[in-house]
Formats: C-alpha cells, sequence, structure tokens
C-alpha cells in the first residue's frame, strides 16, 4: 500500500450578510479539504483549520514527500515532514496543513483495518456527545443584543443544553448582550464566551467579574494568545474559568499554557494542532496536569468527524462512574457546504451528535458538493 497522489480541495462559499468576531470579518466560507489517494484506490479525507489558500499551498510543498510512501507510518511521516519545515515555523500554516495530512493517514487507516480512528486510539468511551451551539457573532446592520438574543433562544428550542456567543466589542456593550442572552435561554441553560482575543487584561478582568453573576461556564480567549502572562493574570484577577488554546499549535505551543496552568480548560483543534498524532499527546499533556480539555471545531464534516472519533476515545479525567463528559462545539453559522460534503450529514438530534462508527473517519464525501463549491480562482 503506498500514496499515489495527494490533492487539496478549497471550497468557498459567498455570505449574503457578513459577520465579526472581535478579531476577525467574514464575508466568505472557505475551508481547505485534503485528499490522499493510494495506489490500490483507498482515499482518506482531512481537513485543515485556517486560511485555505495558503494551507493548500504548504499541503502541495509536503505532497512531494509523500507520494510513494506507507500511509500507515503516521507517526514516522509526521515527525518526517514536522521536521521538512520545522526552521520556518513550528506553529501556523506548517502544522494546520500538516493536520489535515494527518488526519487523512489515519482515515486511510482506519479503512485499512475496517474500523472506526476511535478503535485505532485505543477504543470508544462513548457513543455519542452532547454538543453546544456555536453563533451569535456580530451581524453587520443589525442590532446586536436583539438579534442575539433571538439567535440563541432558537438553539434552546432545538435541543441544546448550551451555547457560546462572541464578545470582544467592548465591555459595556459585550455585558448587554450577556444579559439579553441570560434572559433567552433561562438559568439552566450553559452559557460560555468567547473573546476572539477581543480584550486587554484590565477589560478581560472587569468584564469576568461583572459577567460572572450571569452563570458563565467559561471565558474563553479573553487576551491575545501570545500573552501567556496576560492568560495567567485575567485568570487571577476574575472568577471565570478560562479557555483557550485553538492557536496553541502542537505539543510545544500547548506545553506551557498547560503546565503553568495559563487556562482552567485547554481547546486544541485537531485540524489546527497536528491531526490525531500530536491531539492524542496534548490529551496525554492536559490529563498530566489536572486541565479540563474541550476541543476547539471550526469546519465542515470532515472536521466535525475527525473531532468526533478524538472525542469517541477521550478518557474520563478523573475517571469515575459518572465522568464529566466532553462536549462538541457545533458550529451554526451560515455555511451551506459544512454538512453538503458527506453523503449523510452529521446532523445533532436534542442537542446530541452521534459518534460515526464505520471504517476510517465514518463519512463518505459528496463529490458533487466539491465541484459545487469549487473556489473559482480569478
Amino acid at each position: 500500500m503506498k500514496i499515489a497522489d495527494v490533492r487539496t480541495h478549497v471550497l468557498e462559499h459567498r455570505l449574503d450578510r457578513a459577520f465579526q468576531s472581535a478579531s476577525m470579518r467574514f464575508d466568505r466560507r472557505q475551508h481547505c479539504l485534503v485528499e490522499i489517494v493510494c495506489e490500490d484506490g483507498t482515499t482518506g479525507w482531512g481537513e485543515c483549520l485556517g486560511p485555505a489558500l495558503p494551507n493548500a499551498a504548504v499541503v502541495r510543498a509536503y505532497a512531494q514527500a509523500l507520494i510513494g510512501r506507507n500511509p500507515l507510518e503516521t507517526e514516522k511521516i509526521w515527525l518526517e515532514l514536522y521536521n521538512l519545515l520545522r526552521d520556518q515555523g513550528q506553529r501556523g500554516l506548517t502544522v494546520t496543513a500538516l493536520s489535515g495530512i494527518d488526519i487523512a493517514l489515519w482515515d486511510i487507516k482506519g479503512k485499512r483495518f475496517g474500523v472506526p480512528i476511535s478503535l485505532l486510539l485505543g477504543g470508544r468511551f462513548r457513543e455519542s456527545v452532547r454538543a453546544y451551539a456555536t453563533g451569535s457573532f456580530r451581524l453587520e446592520g443589525v442590532d446586536r443584543v436583539e438579534s442575539v438574543a433571538r439567535e440563541v433562544a432558537g438553539y434552546r428550542e432545538e435541543g441544546f443544553h448550551a451555547v457560546k456567543i462572541k464578545i470582544g466589542f467592548g465591555v459595556e456593550e459585550d455585558l448587554k448582550v450577556i444579559e439579553a442572552v441570560r434572559a433567552a435561554i433561562g438559568p439552566d441553560m450553559r452559557l460560555m464566551i468567547d473573546a476572539n482575543h477581543g480584550y486587554d487584561v484590565l477589560e478581560a478582568v472587569e468584564l469576568g467579574r461583572r459577567a460572572a453573576p450571569y452563570g458563565i461556564d467559561w471565558f474563553e480567549e479573553p487576551v491575545l494568545p501570545e500573552q501567556l502572562d496576560a492568560y495567567r493574570a485575567v485568570r487571577a484577577g476574575q472568577p471565570i474559568p478560562v479557555a483557550g488554546g485553538e492557536t496553541w499549535h502542537g505539543r510545544y505551543g500547548m506545553a506551557e499554557p498547560i503546565a503553568s496552568r495559563a487556562v482552567d480548560i485547554v481547546q486544541p483543534d485537531i485540524c489546527g494542532t497536528g491531526g490525531f498524532t500530536e491531539m492524542r499527546r496534548i490529551a496525554d499533556l492536559a490529563a498530566m496536569h489536572g486541565v479540563r480539555l474541550v476541543p476547539h471545531v471550526w469546519g465542515t464534516a470532515v472536521q466535525i468527524a475527525a473531532s468526533l472519533q478524538f472525542m469517541a476515545a477521550l478518557a474520563p479525567n478523573p475517571p469515575r462512574p459518572e465522568p464529566m463528559e466532553p462536549i462538541l462545539e457545533f458550529d451554526r453559522t451560515e455555511n451551506p457546504f459544512r454538512q453538503a460534503v458527506v453523503k449523510t450529514p452529521l446532523e445533532h438530534e436534542n442537542g446530541v451528535v452521534r459518534i460515526p462508527d464505520g471504517p476510517g473517519l465514518g463519512i463518505e464525501i459528496e463529490r458533487a458538493t466539491l465541484a459545487q463549491f469549487a473556489l473559482k480562482e480569478a
């Protein structure tokens, strides 16, 4: 069994209405899928977190080192590819592109042995997970307080047990949104806030202190991800548990914030932090230091499937008869190809998502969707 071809698929949809986080404006959805084809016809699929075109370029740079290789040698290939570009970056695009490749190789491995990736990772602790709805970005041209409250009320009606909203636009404005959201979802639904590193320490501490009475599960990315001392200051200065990590790629990027307890909850993204090969190491690192792990998820059904396979094999920490179960981030923003890239969508039912039990990722790609949403480059 040898690798014969490495392909990238950049998908794009231009949004009718742009939306904003504290650090980005989205006027389109773009995602990069990775397809690895073996000589016997076996195909594996992966996805890269982050800017689609640069990711595709780095995947193509890696591709020449993959042709003719045994795709089952996931550990060996991961290390060789990482070493290939480590002098140019131990984080960022070099690792997000590698993530898509690694996921595709594990998909091939599962198909080769006829089992889901979660079984190859050591076994399945669960067959489904509860999902929390991510959305509530700032829409351009609408009243933010009213629109976000209406949106989260809809998630409650759909059966979600928790919701995460976007903040980072200013303390006073954000507090009005948080108050309206809590009123809309009631006292029992879990609520998380995500500032997308839009605050400095003083703002984050003030927001955390004043938002705490609304019952916030975690305060995500309060400050810039490079500023670990700032993370520690926010954690010490206000009562809400601090979360972060979607931009701390790989074990080396995760080591200091976990060991120094810069966060209470670490959020690696399997499509950004190095794929299954590296995600296992990060999970072990978090468990060793008693830091809770809740994966970040932002992408298509390929990304969702990979995250679900990882979560199926994620050991309870600490082990107990009724463990604290992981929860799945479930993007609800506009993206018509998110679920359409697979023949059987990975949708929720009353806020619960079943984990595929087919070989590899447990999904089948819908190639007509790849053609429909393929980026039309000028």
